[in-house]
């Protein structure tokens, strides 16, 4: 098991997470005891949207799709999922 790295946040950032992390949590939602469960992909399916993984390589701070067919719209939304590597 590695050992924990050092906090290299700065103060504003550290005090920030604090105060996210005081935050009351959201209730549950209230919904229909009837209401059907739906997968993410129905839902992203209804705004014309659905997921995409990709494989990536991150070079200079930019990440670079390893596949040159994949072309994704300027401003899209992504999630980056990284290994360490160590």
């Amino acid at each position: 098991m590695t050992s924990p790295a050092p906090d290299q946040r700065g103060s504003e950032r550290r005090a920030e997470d604090e105060r996210i992390a005081t935050e009351t949590r959201l209730a549950p939602l209230d919904l229909p005891p009837d209401a059907s469960t739906a997968p993410v992909e129905a839902h992203l399916a209804r705004n014309g949207r659905r997921p995409l993984a990709v494989i990536g390589v991150v070079e200079n701070g930019m990440v670079r799709p390893l596949d040159g067919s994949v072309k994704l719209p300027e401003h899209s939304r992504v999630i980056i999922v990284a290994a360490d590597e160590s």
